[in-house]
């Protein structure tokens, strides 16, 4: 996977629920990664998964997922995945790498979505062949 960022434009993006008060330590990790890859980072996302009261009767507000996905097929919220799709035309970029692990279903609906492939962090530092799990 390292030869879809090597020599490109790349963004990066993560989802950290609001209870993690380090995610710019993890953002700059995998930029570093990147960068090592060969890559560009030319731009960054952090969605972040806050807290809530509870709402209408008795169901617990976002302090009860707070470590959930906003989407189970997208990962983050539909309007965060617009804004890095328009990020990723005006970049041109060539991949989206997220601190997250991805699920083979949000792998390819992102890809899809973001009209490059979007990878995990952890795929640029997997050996060559080998797919992720999801």
């Amino acid at each position: 996977m390292t030869e879809l960022v090597g020599d490109a434009n790349v963004l990066i993006a993560g989802l950290f629920s609001a209870k993690r008060k380090d995610h710019a330590d993890f953002m700059d990790r995998l930029a570093a990664e990147v960068t090592e890859a060969g890559g560009r980072v030319v731009r960054r996302f952090v969605q972040r998964r806050g807290i809530s009261g509870r709402k209408k009767g008795r169901a617990p507000g976002g302090a009860a997922n707070m470590d959930r996905p906003y989407s189970a097929r997208t990962l983050m919220s539909t309007g965060k995945v617009n804004e890095i799709a328009e990020a990723c035309s005006e970049t041109r970029a060539a991949a989206v790498v997220f601190v997250n692990d991805l699920t083979g279903r949000q792998r390819a609906a992102l890809t899809e979505i973001l009209g490059c492939p979007a990878l995990s962090c952890s795929d640029l530092s997997r050996p060559p062949g080998l797919s992720s799990a999801g």
